[in-house]
């Protein structure tokens, strides 16, 4: 990993998809062991995965994991905590202003 350069990798993976009433979601699990730090990316190869409703889909794929630079890596960890908390500018009180 270089300061300026960014740097790809293959790894195998399992996308576990889920369409039920209980949870709607997706997962993916690197096979391989790899770490995702700050900075970094996955792109899942492959045609979508449609799992239909009541049921959970499981398939082997092949992610491409894009490492950040050293500078995008920093730049990461300096600003997310900014942008997290930018996700925490709500209030769920039940006071109502008059």
């Amino acid at each position: 990993m270089g300061f300026f350069t960014r740097t790809r990798e293959e790894a195998p993976c399992t996308v576990e998809v889920s369409h039920r009433f209980e949870e709607l979601s997706a997962h993916v699990r690197l096979n391989n062991g790899a770490v995702i730090h700050p900075g970094d990316s996955v792109q899942v190869l492959g045609a979508e995965i449609m799992a239909p409703y009541g049921e959970c889909v499981s398939e082997d794929r092949t992610a491409i994991i894009t490492r950040a630079s050293g500078l995008e890596r920093m730049w990461t960890r300096a600003t997310g905590d900014l942008e997290f908390m930018e996700l925490c500018e709500f209030s769920f009180s039940e006071e109502v202003l008059t």
